[in-house]
C-alpha cells in the first residue's frame, strides 16, 4: 500500500449503508431472545442508538453514488500501479526536440526546397535556353514534369511500411547495380567527363542516384544481420555480404569517373558501418585504406582532377582564369554581388553565359547573387531542418533498421548538399555534385523525392509519430 492511499484512509471514515444495516439484522436473527447484540465488545444497550431496520431496502441514490465513487476509486488505484510512459513538455526551445515537429517540419522542408527549386531554375536557366534558340520556359517545364513525377514517387514510397524496404532491399540494390552496368554498354553516355549516364527512349538517367538510395535501404538491415551473426561467433567472415555489396557499388561507380557521387557512396558505406557496430579497429583501418584510396585517385588519376584541386586551393593565373578556374571564379563573383538581400529575383548577372552550369551545379551561386546573403541562409537553414529532423527522430526511434536507414539518407542529402555549397564558396574542387531538390537534373530531382519518401515511414516507426499519423 503506498502512502498517499493511507494518507486518504486516514481522512475518510467508513460509511454504512442500507444494506450493512441489513446484514447486521439478519445476523441479530440467530441469537436467542434477549440476548443483547455485540458490537466490538460493547452490547447494543451500552452502544448508541442504531434504528432497527425491518426489511432489505433498495439501495438508494445516495449510497449507489457511494457505491459507484468506490467502484471508480479501486480502478484508479489500480491503473496507478501499472507504470506509465512519463509525459515530455516540449515547450519553448524544447519544441525543437518535439518529434511531432520534426516530423512535418521534414516534410514542410523538402517540399519548400522542390518548389524553390524550380522557381530557381528558371530564373538560372532562361537566358541559356534563349541562346540556343529555345523557350525560356523550356528548362523550367521540363524540371516540373521531373518534380512531378518524384513527388508521385515520394508518394507511392511513404506507403510502404519500414519492414517491407527491409525484405526488398536486396532487390532494389540488384536493380541499380543493374542500371550502373547499362554505363559500359552502348547505352551508356558520358556528360562533363563522367562515364555514368544511359540514354533510354530519348531520356537520360544516371543510374548512381539509384545506387544511393539503395546502398541506403540494404547496408543497414545487411549489416544488423551481420552483426547477429558475428555474435553468434563468425567474427568478422558475417560482414562478408555487405562489404562486398558496398565494394561492387563503389568500384562501379569509380571506373565511371564519377568522384563525387563515389564520395558520396563512401560517406554512406562509412556511416552505416560505424552504427552497426562494426569492429573500431578494423573499421578504422578500412577508412584510412580508403582515404588513401582515393588521395590516390586524384594523384594518379586524370590531371584535370589536380587542375582542379589547385584551383580551389592555390592561385589562379591569368592563362588558368579562363580555364580550370573559370567556374570557380565566376562563381564567387556571383556570390559576391548578392551582398545582403541580392540583386533581385531573375537579375543575375553572372547567369548570362558567364557562369557555367548556373542552373545545376553552381545553382546555389545564382541563388548567392539574387536572394543574397539571407536567401543563402535561408537555403542553408532548410537544409538544417532535413537534417536534424531525420537524426532526432532516429536516435529516439526504437526501430535498430529505421534508425540506420534514417542517418544514412541525413548523411547523404545533407553531406552532398554541404559538398556542393563548400565547391561554389571555393573551399572545395568543383566535383560535378548537384544541390538536392534545387538543382536542375531530372534522375537527381526524382532520387532525392523518392529519398524523403522512404525517409516518412522510417520516422513513422516512431511511437508519437505512428499514434499521430494513425488518424491521418
Amino acid at each position: 500500500m503506498r502512502l498517499s492511499d493511507l494518507w486518504a484512509g486516514h481522512l475518510k471514515r467508513p460509511t454504512v449503508t442500507a444494506q450493512d444495516r441489513g446484514r447486521v439484522q439478519g445476523q441479530g436473527k440467530t441469537r436467542r431472545e434477549g440476548e443483547p447484540v455485540r458490537r466490538h465488545g460493547r452490547s447494543a444497550a451500552s452502544s448508541d442508538h442504531v434504528p432497527r431496520v425491518t426489511k432489505t431496502a433498495e439501495p438508494s441514490r445516495a449510497a449507489k453514488a457511494k457505491a459507484s465513487q468506490r467502484s471508480t476509486a479501486s480502478r484508479s488505484s489500480k491503473a496507478s500501479q501499472t507504470p506509465a510512459r512519463p509525459a515530455v513538455s516540449y515547450q519553448g526551445i524544447r519544441a525543437l526536440l518535439n518529434p511531432l515537429w520534426c516530423y512535418y517540419g521534414f516534410i514542410t522542408a523538402v517540399v519548400a526546397l522542390a518548389v524553390f527549386g524550380l522557381m530557381m531554375v528558371f530564373s538560372s536557366s532562361a537566358v541559356d535556353m534563349v541562346a540556343q534558340g529555345q523557350s525560356p520556359w523550356t528548362q523550367a517545364i521540363r524540371q516540373t514534369g521531373f518534380c512531378m513525377g518524384g513527388f508521385a514517387v515520394a508518394a507511392v514510397a511513404l506507403r510502404l511500411p519500414a519492414d517491407k524496404y527491409r525484405s526488398i532491399s536486396f532487390g532494389i540494390l540488384g536493380f541499380g547495380l543493374f542500371l550502373q552496368l547499362l554505363t559500359f554498354t552502348p547505352l551508356g553516355r558520358a556528360a562533363g567527363g563522367n562515364a555514368g549516364w544511359i540514354f533510354i527512349g530519348g531520356f537520360s538517367l544516371q543510374p548512381a542516384e539509384v545506387l544511393k538510395l539503395a546502398l541506403c535501404v540494404w547496408m543497414p538491415g545487411s549489416l544488423l544481420d551481420a552483426g547477429e551473426h558475428s555474435r553468434q561467433g563468425e567474427g568478422l567472415k558475417a560482414y562478408r555480404k555487405p562489404a562486398a555489396g558496398f565494394a561492387v557499388s563503389f568500384i562501379l561507380i569509380m571506373m565511371g569517373k564519377d568522384l563525387g557521387t563515389a564520395m558520396i557512396v563512401v560517406i554512406i558505406g562509412l556511416v552505416a558501418f560505424f552504427l552497426s557496430g562494426f569492429p573500431l579497429k578494423w573499421f578504422l583501418s578500412a577508412a584510412v585504406a580508403g582515404l588513401a584510396g582515393i588521395i590516390g585517385f586524384f594523384v594518379l588519376g586524370h590531371g584535370n582532377r589536380m587542375q582542379r584541386i589547385m584551383a580551389a586551393y592555390g592561385k589562379c593565373s591569368s592563362d588558368d582564369l579562363q580555364g580550370v578556374c573559370y567556374q570557380s571564379v565566376h562563381g564567387l563573383y556571383a556570390m559576391a554581388s548578392g551582398g545582403l538581400t541580392g540583386v533581385g529575383l531573375g537579375n543575375s548577372r553572372e547567369k548570362w553565359n558567364y557562369l557555367p552550369e548556373a542552373h545545376n551545379d553552381f545553382i546555389f551561386a545564382v541563388i548567392g547573387e539574387e536572394m543574397g546573403f539571407i536567401g543563402a541562409v535561408l537555403v542553408i537553414l532548410a537544409f538544417v531542418v532535413v537534417g536534424w529532423c531525420m537524426l532526432r527522430v532516429a536516435l529516439t526511434t526504437p526501430d535498430s533498421y529505421a534508425r540506420m536507414v534514417l542517418v544514412c539518407l541525413a548523411s547523404w542529402i545533407v553531406g552532398q548538399a554541404l559538398i556542393n555549397i563548400c565547391v561554389v564558396l571555393g573551399l572545395l574542387p568543383v566535383m560535378g555534385l548537384p544541390l538536392p531538390f534545387v538543382s536542375a537534373g531530372g534522375t537527381a530531382l526524382v532520387l532525392c523525392l523518392a529519398a524523403a519518401g522512404v525517409a516518412v515511414p522510417m520516422m513513422r516507426t516512431h511511437p508519437d509519430i505512428k499514434a499521430a499519423s494513425a488518424h491521418i
